[in-house]
């Protein structure tokens, strides 16, 4: 980050964040002498352990958080594991898995606090997997009272539509569906979310505001309000740190300052931030 923009970012929150708020979407990476990224991966991203998230929330005074694998890990788990069993209280993990996950991996990730999977289908991110894998990682979560999360962006939300439906397990959407803002509130691939979300199975982090535009980020708004009223007890918040892929620079603060924008009512920040994700993810 330059140091304009240090110099500009609110120091703290314009807020009462309330007590146990929950960052409810953020990666861990490396240390890679320690947990090195998958060969395959897509990007190289500069370590950033688990002592670098845990001082991010201090200063944003977010008491617990979700760690969701990331794709530059792949499969291996370990270095997400490793964060949650240092703080077994406040942290709980979504994974990656596939077929060569064993039985026992998924048991000891369960004990430590996963309880989710994910799997990405932005194709630049070298999404679109193998659906009869997703069906089988699917069918063995379903047992353990996980969920599914699924990165789709803009049309992808219309054409998994059906395969949303169909999981029978909770299902997580993220980032809002990284969703063209310029098409608006009204156009197709949100309204298709807004459908969805009629379903009790189905959850939105109201997440990624940085990914569908710049700062001050206020295109994204109409869209995290819309969600937030579609389903006010299934939404969830996270910063995305560190923003794997973005080349702008954010600071986190600046994103958590948009909560009252869109949802100025305390009781919504509640749910938004403790509620809700305690009852997903058992804090």
């Amino acid at each position: 980050m330059t140091a304009a923009v240090q110099d500009a970012a609110p120091s703290r929150a314009c807020f009462a964040v309330p007590p146990s708020a929950c960052d409810a979407h953020c990666h861990v990476f490396g240390p890679a002498d320690r947990f090195p990224y998958a060969a395959s991966r897509r990007y190289t991203p500069e370590d950033k352990p688990k002592e670098v998230l845990a001082a991010l929330h201090a200063r944003l005074g977010l008491g617990r958080a979700v760690i969701v694998q990331a794709s530059c890990h792949g499969t291996d788990n370990r270095a997400m594991v490793d964060a949650l069993r240092w703080r077994p209280d406040h942290y709980r993990g979504v994974a990656m898995i596939d077929d060569d996950t064993t039985e026992a991996e998924i048991a000891a990730m369960h004990e430590a606090g996963v309880r989710g999977i994910r799997f990405n289908f932005i194709k630049a991110l070298g999404g679109g997997p193998d659906m009869a894998v997703f069906h089988r990682a699917a069918d063995r979560a379903r047992p353990l009272g996980w969920h599914m999360v699924m990165q789709l962006q803009g049309d992808g939300v219309r054409e998994m539509e059906a395969s949303i439906r169909g999981l029978n397990m909770p299902v997580v959407i993220d980032h809002m569906g990284r969703v063209d803002p310029a098409l608006g509130v009204e156009g197709p691939t949100f309204r298709t979310l807004l459908d969805l979300l009629k379903d009790e199975r189905i959850w939105v982090k109201l997440s990624g505001a940085e990914r569908m535009t710049t700062s001050p980020f206020s295109a994204a708004l109409p869209f995290a309000r819309a969600l937030l009223r579609a389903a006010p007890h299934r939404v969830l918040w996270g910063t995305d740190f560190p923003h794997p892929n973005l080349t702008t620079p954010v600071d986190e603060m600046e994103l958590l300052n948009l909560i009252p924008a869109f949802a100025p009512d305390e009781a919504d920040r509640q749910r938004l931030l403790v509620d809700n994700p305690a009852a997903l993810y058992g804090f």
